[in-house]
């Protein structure tokens, strides 16, 4: 086993606040070059690696479009594409990767492949998704956030809605409690965080002054926020039959205006780290009305379609907080 190195980033908790706002601010500022066409390569013949067991739009875009305007080369393999923990080992894939690759980014189900790519490879290892955690979709909404809040990051308040216990919303319940922000879970308590996750919020927030609420109360998460969140009803790889128990169970959570308004602000944002079933032109969408009667699922299409959706920025932020992770681990000045 070599020793991890220092550039990974596999979980929120392994940023320290000062590094993450770190991260935040190289993003802002590369953002801002890349407006302004002045943006300078950094990762020059850098070579990275993209591996995926679940498929992605915003995720891989954002890796190989970021990895080209800094001058690395990617190389993507999908669950087909190698032979990662089917026919050869993570342990071994990992070495033979970081003989080849100055970074790795993983994209998959459990988070023990990600931690074990990181324990063997000798480079970089990034997160792009695992069943636990998200860590590069929060650099991207704390990103947005701060976009459209001019205060301190630690003002800012905002409510996930829906099912607490993915991955996004445990990654935005210890990204709140470490940043010291007022972050709110809103869920049935069958579908809380994991016990661990709330407790070690609270912990967090105990150093950082946070204020952490996990409620099944719609009302009382969201009044007042900055910023309503939720995300799909069922995550990817979870069969199509969640549908028929996850729809009863998590309708109140469904962000409406009504639940908009509720926040008692003319000014709340709403936020989704996409993809969205908001109304019935994909697939699921149309078979969501067919089979229920519903029109959109997490979300309505009024509310997603309105001024106070700013998704997209969101989803853009992808792109440059996912290059301020790579500058930040393999730039050369």
């Amino acid at each position: 086993m070599t020793t991890r190195h220092p550039g990974s980033l596999l979980k929120e908790l392994d940023l320290s606040k000062a590094r993450f706002l770190a991260l935040i601010a190289q993003a802002a500022q590369l953002k801002q070059a890349r407006a302004a066409g002045t943006e300078h390569p950094r990762l020059t013949g850098r070579n990275i690696a993209l591996v995926f067991e679940k498929s992605s739009t915003r995720t891989r875009c954002a890796f190989e479009v970021a990895a080209h305007e800094q001058g690395a080369h990617v190389t993507y393999l999908d669950p087909t594409g190698s032979h990662i923990g089917r026919d050869e080992s993570i342990p071994d894939t990992a070495r033979v990767l970081g003989r080849m690759f100055d970074g790795i980014e993983f994209r998959g189900y459990a988070q023990d492949t990600v931690e074990q790519l990181a324990d063997h490879a000798g480079v970089p290892v990034w997160n792009g998704l695992t069943d636990a955690w998200h860590p590069t979709q929060m650099l991207a909404d704390i990103l947005t956030m701060t976009e459209q809040h001019p205060g301190p990051i630690e003002e800012i308040a905002f409510c996930f809605l829906g099912d607490g216990h993915n991955n996004v919303a445990r990654s935005l319940l210890i990204t709140g409690a470490l940043l010291g922000m007022d972050v709110r879970i809103a869920a049935p308590r069958s579908l809380w965080p994991p016990d661990e996750v709330i407790a070690t919020a609270h912990r967090l927030a105990a150093d950082s002054g946070a204020r952490v609420l996990v409620t099944e109360d719609v009302e009382q998460g969201v009044v007042g926020v900055d910023f309503v969140y939720t995300d799909v009803w069922v995550s990817m790889g979870e069969p199509y039959e969640q549908w028929s128990t996850r729809i009863p169970t998590l309708l109140p959570y469904r962000v409406t205006e009504k639940v908009m308004q509720a926040s008692g602000r003319q000014d709340t944002k709403f936020l989704h780290c996409l993809p969205c079933v908001h109304d019935t032109t994909t697939r699921l969408g149309q078979r969501l009305f067919d089979q229920f009667g519903l029109d959109g699922a997490e979300v309505t299409d009024e509310v997603f379609e309105s001024v106070r959706s700013v998704v997209f920025d969101q989803a853009e932020n992808r792109l440059h907080t996912i290059k301020a992770v790579m500058v930040a681990a393999l730039g050369r000045d």
